[in-house]
């Protein structure tokens, strides 16, 4: 049974075609179930499908009053999470949680994403990122991009899909003129889909596979859910 005082918790992703990105995704939802049961878990979009997010999020909280917490399931902040996830919120009993990343347990699963590829001690690594025109989205890259770095003990290059540069063919170039006998590219995505298509098509040699699913991406967003709490519980007490 759902605990009544417990906020909802709106899992938000960005939305694909992919169906396996959705069932990628919706892993992470279905291991927060099972692991808290007493939630009453939602999923939301903020593009591609359906239900949106505002539309999730007053369901959540009209008409019994409840609050509700969004939680983006997205690696960093940028567009979506600034405008249309806080957007969603306001007027509500509701906040927004932080994004998934940056977060250690991101770059220990980047590596293993990349043992499981057959990364090699003398290859080269790119760390591609779907990017945006937010510099908050880069910066929060970088520090997984160096944390990534001192995991592995070697240089990491950095590339964006999309809102910034270098792009990751641009990363994968660098990366090859190192002179290394190959380039792996490590997909800071959490599932299949547009992005990861086209980090495929980049030039790399080796690809790793998206984040999702994995139980780590529910304890992370879990742990923001319940900072997220944290603030709700603040606001009511004042």
């Amino acid at each position: 049974m759902t605990h009544v005082d417990a906020p909802v918790l709106v899992g938000c992703s960005h939305g694909t075609d992919s169906v396996a990105g959705r069932a990628a995704i919706r892993s992470i939802l279905d291991g927060i179930r099972r692991q808290r049961p007493d939630l009453d878990v939602r999923e939301a979009f903020v593009d591609v499908q359906q239900p949106e997010v505002p539309d999730v999020v007053a369901g959540a909280v009209e008409p019994d009053g409840a609050s509700a917490v969004v939680v983006p399931l997205l690696l960093s902040v940028g567009f979506h999470v600034r405008v249309d996830i806080a957007e969603s919120v306001e007027g509500h009993p509701a906040v927004a949680a932080a994004p998934l990343g940056p977060d250690p347990r991101l770059v220990n699963l980047l590596a293993d994403r990349l043992a499981e590829a057959g990364l090699r001690d003398d290859d080269a690594v790119v760390l591609a990122a779907a990017g945006s025109t937010d510099p908050a989205a880069a910066v929060a890259v970088e520090a997984i991009g160096s944390g990534l770095a001192g995991r592995l003990g070697r240089a990491v290059h950095i590339g964006y899909g999309a809102g910034t540069t270098p792009r990751v063919p641009e990363a994968v170039a660098a990366a090859r003129a190192t002179g290394a006998p190959r380039v792996v590219v490590a997909a800071y995505l959490l599932a299949p889909g547009f992005f990861h298509d086209r980090v495929l098509e980049a030039g790399g040699d080796v690809v790793s596979a998206p984040l999702a699913p994995d139980d780590r991406l529910v304890a992370i967003a879990l742990d923001r859910y319940a900072a997220a709490c944290a603030t709700l519980e603040v606001a009511a007490a004042r």
